[in-house]
């Protein structure tokens, strides 16, 4: 349609030059191909040793790529949590949030922001960060993170620690980082194991934040009653209790009318009596006869450290370390770091496992090779059955290596940022599909040529050469449409810029490896149709009388 609107028809005379001269590079084109590749299949061995070294060099580029769940967005969002001493009151934390809120609102960046306290607890807090849109800000999240971090971390007397929501949906709740300490050892040995693995883990220099769920030091105090002292003056444990109960739990038992409206009566002692556990002694009881008796003649204090919390994973006693990497360090690296630190710290009977995102981006890059090799075999089935042979495929298939090589060195050097992710592992699967067109392009047209009576080497060489405007055009056209995705800003651009980064360099590279490397495996490995005449015979014409 596009063609009758924009093409004019051509007269017997009329030339087009802008036609000629498209027509004459390409020819030139072709010609120094065509060239270069005799000189390629002339030197078949260089050209064998040189497809093997890119094959193996895949397995480093790959080990040696950085990996993470999915690229941090700048979602125009973060998150403060702020964490004060264990036996801190919700005022005492209030005045640690009124500092970060103060210091927050001194960046420029930060549109509004919001706080909650004791939601986790008496002592803890968090904070919401709404940034500014892109174009009002010069600064991203990445690179406003760290001096976010640096700022709070002033806070005197309370632990504060910003991070970023996670990238994706569905991946767990909680910092990025959860790596968990397992064992059957006792809460009171995993601490002390705890303590030391966060030692290494703070001295790694990967994380700006890192801690540990498994903490003993809440203040607990007991009130320990001497009974025979308690039996002389006339009381009983139910009577120390429920006068205990009553002064300080704080329930209601009974209701007054006041004004039309009906209001709880609460007995309890005054707030600035009930500030520390020493007051408790100061506390009186009266007894049947109507003697009131201060608490401290028939009870001490003993104060003890105990967890906040006793956590199991797995149905094992556990103790999770969950932290924030310094931008730049992707998961992966965080999570190799205290692999290795477990190795080196952990004693024998503990275990180690993942939770949230961290456990997700094992299962995911688990994933990648079971959907890779899935990939390439349903692929190969589907040649298999086109070609009608197995080793026409396996000639095809052998330019996913080259293009794979070509995507993973710009993975490897963390261009922009690039990492093993699950956007670049779609490019990856992606790829199969767009750099075997190439293959087949020139294996079916030699197949053919055969079939018309060249020669194996005459007929890989001109369907090389006749194929290669095809397949610079579609290659052209795939990376110029994807080019957008690489220069893409704003919102979801760190998914898109990975996505087309790994299918641009791949199909591009691995277009100039396939040209050569196709051929000479070609040359090396397939039928030779014309000495054997596989799947090719004449057509023969019935006659119309079967009797002549």
């Amino acid at each position: 349609m596009m063609c009758s609107r924009f093409l004019k028809v051509s007269g017997p005379n009329e030339r087009h030059r802008f036609t000629e001269f498209i027509d004459g590079q390409f020819n030139r084109l072709r010609n120094g191909y065509d060239r270069l590749l005799r000189w390629a299949l002339n030197s078949l061995p260089v050209v064998i040793v040189f497809a093997a070294i890119i094959l193996g060099s895949n397995y480093f580029l790959f080990v040696n790529s950085r990996s993470e769940l999915a690229p941090q967005e700048d979602q125009g969002f973060m998150l403060a949590m702020i964490t004060a001493a264990p036996d801190a009151t919700i005022q005492q934390t209030q005045l640690y949030s009124l500092q970060l809120a103060k210091i927050l609102s001194d960046i420029p960046e930060i549109e509004h922001l919001f706080q909650v306290e004791g939601f986790f607890g008496l002592n803890s807090g968090f904070a919401g960060l709404v940034l500014k849109p892109w174009d009002k800000r010069t600064r991203t999240t990445r690179t406003l993170q760290p001096d976010v971090q640096n700022r709070i971390g002033q806070i005197a007397g309370a632990n504060a620690v910003v991070f970023q929501p996670a990238p994706l949906p569905g991946t767990g709740h909680g910092l990025p980082v959860q790596f968990v300490i397992g064992t059957t050892d006792s809460f009171t040995k995993l601490d002390e194991v705890s303590q030391a693995f966060l030692e290494k883990a703070h001295a790694s220099g990967l994380f700006m934040y890192v801690d540990a769920d498994l903490k003993i030091d809440k203040p607990q105090t007991m009130l320990e009653v001497d009974r025979d002292k308690l039996a002389q003056m006339g009381l009983t444990m139910q009577d120390v209790g429920a006068a205990m109960a009553s002064m300080l739990g704080g329930g209601y038992v009974n209701y007054f009318s006041m004004s039309g409206r009906s209001y709880k009566v609460i007995p309890q002692v005054k707030q600035s009596e009930r500030l520390t556990a020493d007051q408790l002694m100061n506390y009186h009881i009266k007894t049947a006869s109507g003697e009131s008796i201060a608490v401290s003649t028939f009870a001490t204090l003993k104060t003890t450290a105990v967890p906040l919390s006793l956590n199991h994973f797995q149905q094992l006693n556990s103790s999770t370390i969950s932290g924030i990497l310094t931008p730049g360090i992707t998961l992966g690296q965080g999570l190799d770091e205290l692999k290795t630190i477990a190795g080196k710290v952990l004693p024998e009977g503990y275990s180690i496992d993942y939770g949230g995102e961290s456990r997700q981006y094992l299962q995911e890059s688990s994933a990648l090779l079971v959907t890779f090799a899935f990939a390439l075999i349903i692929i190969f089935l589907a040649l298999a059955a086109l070609f009608e042979s197995f080793r026409d495929p396996i000639i095809v298939l052998i330019s996913v290596p080259m293009s794979i090589c070509g995507a993973l060195i710009f993975i490897s050097l963390g261009i922009g940022g690039a990492s093993l992710n699950i956007y670049t592992e779609v490019g990856l699967v992606t790829l199969i599909g767009l750099i075997s067109k190439h293959g087949i392009l020139i294996v079916q047209f030699a197949n053919d040529l055969q079939r018309e009576g060249k020669s194996k080497r005459e007929a890989i060489e001109q369907a090389s050469a006749t194929r290669l405007r095809p397949i610079l055009m579609t290659t052209a056209a795939m990376v110029l449409g994807v080019l957008p995705l690489v220069f893409a800003s704003g919102a979801g651009a760190a998914g898109r810029y990975n996505m087309g980064l790994v299918i641009t360099t791949g199909i591009a590279i691995g277009t100039m490896f396939t040209l050569f490397v196709v051929p000479a495996m070609y040359l090396l490995m397939a039928h030779n149709l014309h000495s054997k005449k596989i799947g090719y015979s004449e057509p023969q014409m019935m006659p119309d009388n079967p009797a002549s």
